[in-house]
C-alpha cells in the first residue's frame, strides 16, 4: 500500500511539474483579461436629477432605491435642470443625469463623451395660466397660440433648467420679440406661488406628468392649460419635439378634468452616461429604466418606453441590447455580480482557449521526456565507461567500481510504475556492461 501511494505521489509530481508552466500562463492570461474587462462594477454612482418636487428628483429617487437592491449606492446630486445637468456631465461631476431634448445644443465633445441609455419619458411644455388675466386675449379667456402672451407676465424657468432655451426657440419661431412679454426666471416654487396670487399671469413647466407641481396646477380652480393648437406644426420644425394629447379626464375622471382635450408639444427626457461610466452600471440602469418607465402613462402605451430613438446623443451598446432583448438570459438564474461576470469574461475565455488547447499538446509529450530524462541521463555515464574499457581494458576493475557506483544511484530512482520498463532496460543494459567488463 505505501509503495502504490509512492509511486502515485511520483506521477502526481512529475504531472504538477510539466504542467506547472502552462497553468501558470494560463493564470497569467485570466488575470491579464480580468484586469482589462474590469467585470466588477464599482458599489458608487452619481446621478443628476433636478429641482426639489421635480419629476427628474421622484425618478432619481426611484432609481436609487432600485439600485440599492443590486448592491449599487446612488447619490443623487440635485440640480437646476437639464442644462445643469448636462453641465455638470461634461465636467464629471455626475456619472449619469437626466437630459431633455432640445434643452441645449449638443456639441461634438458632447458626442464623443456621452452615451444615452434610451428616452425614458415624453416630457410636455406646460403653459399654465390665470383665466382671469387672459381676458384680453379673447373672450373666453383661453389661450391657444404663443403669440397671445403679448403683454402677459410669462416665468419661463431657470437657465439650468433648459426651459428658457426652449422657449426662447419656440418664440422665435413665432416672430415674437420677447421685449413685448414680460419674461422672468424663477425657480419652480416660488413661480408657482406667484402664479396663485397674482404676480405672474403664466408659468412655463417642462415636465412629465409625474411632477407634484404639475398634479397639482392642473386641479386648482382658475389655472388653465394652454392648448397648443398647432403641435404637430411644432413637431414638423423641430425633430427633438412630438405632439401630445392630454386626454379629457384623464387626470380626474370623476371631476372631468380637463374637460376636453388638449394638445401639447413634448420633447423626450434621456438618461445620459459620461464616457468612462462602468459598462455594468449602463446595463443596470438600462434594465431599471425598463421596469420604471416601461408601462402605459398619460402619453404612452405600455412598453413605448424607453425608446432608442428620440435622441439627439449616440446609444451605448450595454443600452441597446438590454433595452431591445430584456436582461441578458444568465441573469434570470444567477446572481448579477455572477452572471456579470461570465458575461464579460466568456469571450476573452475563449480566446485564452484558443491559445492554449495547441500548447495543450505539448504536455504529454513533456511529461513523457521529464519522467523518462531520469532514466536516460545514466546512459551517458554508462556510455563513458564502456568507451573507457575499450580505451583502457586494464582500467576494467576500477571501472567496474564506478558501475556499480552508477548502479546504487539508478536503485534510487523513483519513477511511474506505467514508466518502470525504462528503469528495468537501463539495468539490464548496467548487467551487460558489467559482464563486458568482467570478461575484460
Amino acid at each position: 500500500m505505501r509503495s502504490r501511494l509512492r509511486y502515485t505521489l511520483v506521477s502526481l509530481r512529475d504531472l504538477a511539474l510539466s504542467v506547472g508552466p502552462f497553468a501558470a500562463l494560463a493564470l497569467l492570461l485570466l488575470a491579464l483579461a480580468y484586469w482589462w474587462l474590469d467585470p466588477t462594477p464599482p458599489k458608487h454612482v452619481t446621478l443628476a436629477t433636478g429641482p426639489a418636487q421635480s419629476a427628474y428628483a421622484e425618478f432619481g429617487k426611484r432609481y436609487a432605491q432600485a439600485m440599492a437592491k443590486r448592491g449599487i449606492e446612488v447619490q443623487l446630486l440635485p440640480s437646476e435642470g437639464s442644462s445643469a445637468n448636462l453641465q455638470l456631465l461634461r465636467e464629471g461631476q455626475a456619472d449619469l443625469g437626466f437630459v431633455q431634448g432640445g434643452s441645449t445644443e449638443p456639441t461634438a465633445q458632447d458626442v464623443d463623451t456621452l452615451s444615452s441609455l434610451g428616452s425614458l419619458f415624453v416630457e410636455p411644455v406646460w403653459l399654465f395660466y390665470r383665466s382671469d388675466a387672459t381676458l384680453s386675449a379673447n373672450a373666453e379667456a383661453r389661450l391657444n397660440a404663443l403669440p397671445q402672451l403679448a403683454g402677459l407676465r410669462v416665468n419661463v424657468g431657470t437657465p439650468g433648467s433648459g426651459v428658457p432655451a426652449l422657449m426662447g426657440k419656440l418664440l422665435e419661431l413665432n416672430h415674437i420679440d420677447p421685449a413685448t412679454i414680460h419674461l422672468t426666471q424663477l425657480e419652480q416654487t416660488p413661480a408657482t406661488v406667484g402664479l396663485l396670487n397674482g404676480e405672474l399671469d403664466a408659468i412655463v413647466l417642462a415636465s412629465a406628468p409625474e411632477s407634484l407641481m404639475v398634479q397639482m396646477l392642473l386641479q386648482t380652480p382658475g389655472i388653465r392649460l394652454m392648448d397648443f393648437a398647432q403641435s404637430e406644426a411644432y413637431s414638423r420644425r423641430f425633430p427633438f419635439l412630438t405632439p401630445a394629447l392630454l386626454p379629457r379626464g384623464v387626470v380626474d375622471l370623476a371631476q372631468d378634468v380637463p374637460a376636453q382635450d388638449v394638445r401639447l408639444i413634448a420633447s423626450t427626457t434621456t438618461l445620459l452616461a459620461r464616457q468612462g461610466t462602468h459598462p455594468a452600471l449602463l446595463q443596470l440602469f438600462a434594465q431599471t429604466a425598463l421596469s420604471l418607465h416601461g408601462g402605459a402613462g398619460w402619453f404612452n402605451r405600455a412598453r413605448d418606453f424607453p425608446a432608442v430613438t428620440h435622441s439627439e446623443f449616440p446609444l451605448a451598446a450595454e443600452a441597446e441590447r438590454t433595452l431591445r432583448n430584456g436582461p441578458p438570459a444568465l441573469q434570470r438564474y444567477l446572481p448579477f455580480a455572477l452572471a456579470n461576470l461570465v458575461e464579460r469574461m466568456w469571450l476573452a475565455l475563449g480566446i485564452i482557449l484558443a491559445l492554449l488547447l495547441p500548447l495543450s499538446r505539448v504536455l504529454p509529450p513533456l511529461y513523457a521526456f521529464r519522467v523518462r530524462s531520469r532514466v536516460f541521463r545514466w546512459y551517458a555515464q554508462l556510455r563513458e565507461i564502456e568507451n573507457r574499457l575499450a580505451q583502457a581494458p586494464e582500467a576494467a576493475p576500477e571501472l567496474l567500481e564506478a558501475l556499480d557506483s552508477l548502479e546504487r544511484h539508478v536503485a534510487r530512482i523513483s519513477l511511474p510504475l506505467s514508466y518502470t520498463d525504462q528503469l528495468y532496460a537501463l539495468r539490464n543494459h548496467i548487467d551487460m556492461v558489467r559482464q563486458k567488463l568482467r570478461r575484460g
